[in-house]
């Protein structure tokens, strides 16, 4: 389980061989010898040179970011490169270790840590339905305070009186421990960041959470959109192993503070990835978030783009 003491654990490197070895015998082979695999990414000399960044892609599949690390890889005077990755995908043991030794950031979410909490507790796994009404008392953001009310006392009535107060402080201490690693990654170790700004996978481009928005305003690092077109169609499921086709990456102009995020820009502390942050400063992070997103958006083919005006 991906939790607080888990996290703790996590150190991340400057420099991952073991990226290195998944690219050269495993990635290189797949892609040039048994099957037929054409990466492009379309206008890279966007991306700067000599300088870490951090990366928004849309999310299409499980491993779309694999050939984009792999090309990236080949060009000269890139830093090296980390990817957060969902939670769930370290309930395998062997699993989680391979993604430890690839250097990566696991992130928790707060229905994750609601669901392991829940198989800890009673060793079987949380019903969709139970998931629901747990989640939505715990997120609490039912209109109809009878409802809400109703919602909360289902829950106490499971997990206890106190879980909802518990799962709040829990996922706030979890943030700040996720915020930790992902500003040491740019600040300290000088790799470049990979993050999916929809938090989820889905071949048309959904609505963009903040975190990647909260991360750029509170670091100064500049944002690269990146629109993955294909991938979903080289890797259709849960293997690991790509099919023959083409996948393109189209790099958008860099993102920053003296740019188009300048009009969110945050000239005071506050604490990146908190409860109290998103509250007091929602309208910088939602703004920047849109332009993030409208910035993928365009750069899309028309089967992955979606209308960002609602958003």
């Amino acid at each position: 389980m991906v939790d607080l003491e888990y996290l703790k654990k996590i150190k991340l490197v400057s420099y991952s061989f073991v990226q290195k070895f998944i690219g050269t015998f495993f990635l290189g082979p797949n892609y040039n010898l048994f099957a037929h695999v054409d990466i492009r990414i379309e206008n890279h000399d966007r991306i700067p040179r000599d300088e870490n960044v951090i990366y928004a892609m849309n999310h299409t599949d499980r491993f779309n970011y694999w050939p984009f690390q792999y090309k990236l890889w080949r060009l000269k005077n890139i830093p090296e490169t980390t990817v957060g990755v969902k939670g769930k995908y370290y309930r395998n043991p062997l699993l989680a270790k391979g993604l430890n030794l690839c250097n990566l950031i696991p992130v928790p979410s707060m229905g994750y840590l609601i669901q392991e909490f829940y198989r800890k507790q009673y060793n079987r796994t949380m019903d969709w339905e139970l998931y629901r009404r747990v989640k939505d008392a715990v997120d609490g953001k039912q209109e109809d305070l009878k409802e809400q009310a109703r919602k909360l006392a289902e829950t106490a009535a499971l997990m206890g009186d106190s879980f909802v107060t518990f799962m709040r402080d829990y996922y706030e201490k979890t943030m700040a421990r996720v915020a930790e690693i992902s500003q040491g990654a740019l600040c300290e170790k000088k790799l470049s960041v990979i993050i999916f700004p929809e938090g989820t996978r889905g071949s048309q481009l959904g609505e963009g959470r903040t975190g990647i928005a909260q991360l750029a305003l509170h670091t100064g690092k500049k944002v690269v959109p990146v629109a993955c077109n294909n991938s979903d169609r080289v890797y259709p499921g849960s293997s690991p192993v790509a099919k023959s086709g083409w996948i393109t990456y189209r790099v958008g102009e860099p993102l920053s503070l003296e740019g188009k995020l300048k009009p969110f820009r945050i000239d005071e502390p506050y604490k990146l990835l908190s409860r109290a942050s998103q509250i007091q400063y929602r309208e910088q992070f939602e703004g920047a978030t849109r332009v993030i997103m409208e910035e993928i958006n365009a750069m899309l083919d028309d089967r992955y783009r979606k209308s960002l005006s609602s958003t």
